[in-house]
């Protein structure tokens, strides 16, 4: 049985999937691992073009869009390792991130899952790297304002567990999907991802079904960079739908048997930011139609923060974002392919 499995689930970001390959192949060196790209009937020749440029990796192409919890599955079920990995093709991992990880869950027998440090584009900490449940009351004080307003508060900052400190290890309730280190032993016992998710919850839902199997989550301070919203669109009408279904099917399925009183204020306030959400971008579309909002200008490598990953390892490129002052966004350059990645798009 191999050490551990990289489940990579992509969908029109070939050339974000071929960075965050180019890192996962130098972190496996040394390990016993495999690596699956499942994807999901992308537009942009991702599957000829990974095929061509990576030919250790295996790629499973879909003729349609699974969505994120049926691909995933694919891959684990075609997986043989003790350990496997959920991660979000528009990420990047230092070389010693998966060696540190294994490490911290060999100690941690009780260890069902561990996520950790993600970085956003300008080198600030991502709050969802840590996240707690969404139970009623947490869940409250997020969409009332009080999670933000006090977000190192134990009662009111549970949603992203701001009280804990971001360089010491620690027990968590929820791992980011993005980057997602799963024990076979307790996938085996608590189940797969649930397919009535298809994008977003999922990785909760998981979550949550490894605390009741008697698991704990992990946090582990090792930096990855993550460039939120490169997997997803998040501007469109379907992610508003898709996204807001999710946090409903959690819901139902982990709180459906409260009472009126508690789930209808619940439900609710769910339709209510949906709706709000629809409307917001409505009204942005309308106002750009109409000319009044000019469409934000794609970032050039010459106001990023550029770095060359011919000449540094990714783990210098992450040390040295996390210590900048996150007044720019990365660029990566690879010197030898003339390509250069922002967080906007390819140069």
């Amino acid at each position: 049985m191999k050490k551990l499995t990289v489940v990579i689930v992509s969908y029109n970001v070939r050339y974000y999937l071929a960075q965050c390959l180019r890192s996962v192949l130098r972190a496996l060196e040394g390990i016993d691992g495999e690596v699956f790209v499942v994807d999901n009937h992308s537009k942009d020749d991702t599957v000829s073009f990974i095929r061509n440029k990576f030919p250790e990796v295996e790629m499973i192409a879909s003729n349609h869009n699974l969505g994120f919890a049926r691909a995933n599955n694919l891959a684990i079920r075609k997986s043989h390792s003790e350990y496997v990995l959920l991660l979000n093709p528009d990420t990047i991992v230092g070389e010693s991130v998966f060696r540190e990880a294994l490490a911290f869950m060999d100690k941690h027998s009780d260890g069902g899952a561990l996520g950790v440090r993600m970085l956003q584009e300008n080198g600030e900490v991502a709050k969802e790297s840590r996240r707690g449940l969404p139970s009623p009351k947490t869940s409250f004080y997020k969409m009332s304002g009080l999670c933000d307003k006090f977000p190192k508060s134990r009662r009111f900052g549970q949603y992203y567990m701001g009280y804990l400190p971001w360089d010491s290890p620690a027990q968590i309730e929820v791992v980011s999907g993005a980057f997602c280190l799963l024990r076979r032993e307790a996938i085996n016992k608590v189940g797969l991802l649930d397919e009535d998710f298809f994008m977003y919850g999922e990785d909760i839902d998981l979550s949550y079904r490894i605390l009741k199997g008697g698991y704990h989550n992990y946090y582990l301070p090792v930096d990855i960079l993550h460039y939120k919203g490169e997997s997803t669109q998040k501007s469109s009408f379907r992610y508003v739908h898709v996204f807001y279904e999710a946090m409903l099917i959690f819901f139902r399925k982990h709180y459906g048997n409260l009472g009126i009183l508690l789930s209808l204020p619940i439900k609710t306030a769910i339709y209510a930011k949906a709706f709000l959400a629809m409307m917001g971008m409505i009204r942005d579309r309308l106002s750009k139609s109409l000319g009044f909002i000019h469409p934000s200008k794609v970032t050039s490598a010459e106001e990023c923060l550029n770095f060359d990953a011919d000449k540094m390892t990714y783990a210098e490129i992450l040390d040295q974002l996390s210590k900048s002052d996150h007044s720019k966004k990365i660029s990566i350059t690879y010197t030898t392919e003339g390509v250069t990645i922002t967080p906007d798009g390819i140069i």
